[in-house]
């Protein structure tokens, strides 16, 4: 890989509004985003980490040594970015950041589109461009959808039904199965419980890591894409279950991100959810709240073509 970069290139108002809580569409330029950049195509990464000493790009083109691709600190953000040419989709990786206390470990990007799966935990570098969505009918038909009987039907898409070998069906391969069933017994809409990435099985995706990542488990974003799609040219709506209470504490995720409570409460009495096994997220950080309602509008705009959302 060349060794030339780009420093941070976001605009004075994005790092304003980030910090100020009202940037609403932060996906759009934090984590890793396929670009050109005066002439050259590569990858540009950017991460908020203010309390690291040092952050880096780590992953097979380097040993996972991230001190030999070091992003750089935006002035007065707390915001590191790098623009990689010559980096391609499909690439994985991990940041990995020295804390205030100089101990060095690697962590998934909060914001990556997707991850590797289970029980592998890097980043991949995804585009969610390229999708042709079909089913403009059914979103001018349901403006309003509170104006006639709505039946939901919820399921948890690893357990509602298994191949006889015991693998899950892709979400391309769902859509054959799930919606005859929908039609059949007159559902109006599909609620699926939380799919965005999370590292245990039996959760039910009520313990992520990756909140900007579908759970790469059941396919790509564009395999999903292509069952909401079919389910709306079905005439049947979705919902998905979206939680921004709290989050795992696997060591790839959110916890201790830059090395101190981050996104989480300081207070571990604040923190700690002791019943799940979780911590709660951080209200009072506006970065927080950029981070929560970007994540809600980026299910909402992004994967599913006009999806309710609903907050667990």
């Amino acid at each position: 890989m060349k060794q030339a970069v780009w420093e941070g290139n976001l605009t004075t108002e994005q790092v304003y509004l980030f910090h100020e809580g009202t940037s609403y569409h932060s996906y759009r330029y934090m984590g890793a985003h396929p670009d050109e950049e005066e002439g050259a195509i590569g990858v540009r990464f950017t991460v908020w980490a203010p309390h690291a000493a040092q952050v880096g790009l780590a992953g097979d083109w380097n040993g996972w040594d991230g001190s030999k691709d070091p992003l750089y600190r935006m002035p007065d953000s707390g915001i590191w970015s790098r623009f990689f040419p010559g980096m391609q989709v499909g690439t994985l990786y991990k940041y990995q950041i020295t804390g205030p206390n100089k101990e060095t470990f690697l962590k998934a990007d909060p914001y990556a589109f997707r991850s590797e799966v289970r029980p592998a935990t890097a980043s991949v570098v995804t585009t969610l461009k390229g999708y042709q969505w079909n089913d403009a009918g059914w979103r001018r038909k349901n403006r309003n959808p509170y104006r006639k009987p709505m039946l939901i039907y919820e399921m948890h898409f690893g357990t509602w039904r298994q191949k006889d070998d015991g693998s899950y069906y892709t979400y391309h391969e769902m859509s054959e199965i799930l919606i005859p069933y929908l039609l059949d017994m007159n559902y109006t809409h599909i609620e699926f419980m939380p799919l965005a990435e999370h590292p245990y099985d039996l959760s039910w995706g009520y313990q992520g890591t990756g909140f900007f990542a579908l759970t790469s488990r059941y396919g790509s974003p564009h395999d999903f894409m292509y069952l909401v799609d079919q389910l709306h040219q079905s005439g049947i709506g979705v919902i998905l279950d979206w939680v921004p209470a709290h989050f795992a504490k696997d060591a790839h995720g959110l916890r201790q991100f830059d090395g101190t409570p981050l996104y989480e409460y300081t207070d571990p009495m604040k923190a700690e959810r002791p019943g799940w096994g979780t911590l709660s997220f951080d209200y009072a950080k506006p970065e927080v709240i950029s981070f929560l309602i970007s994540n809600a509008l980026f299910w909402w705009i992004c994967i599913t073509s006009t999806v309710c959302v609903l907050m667990r």
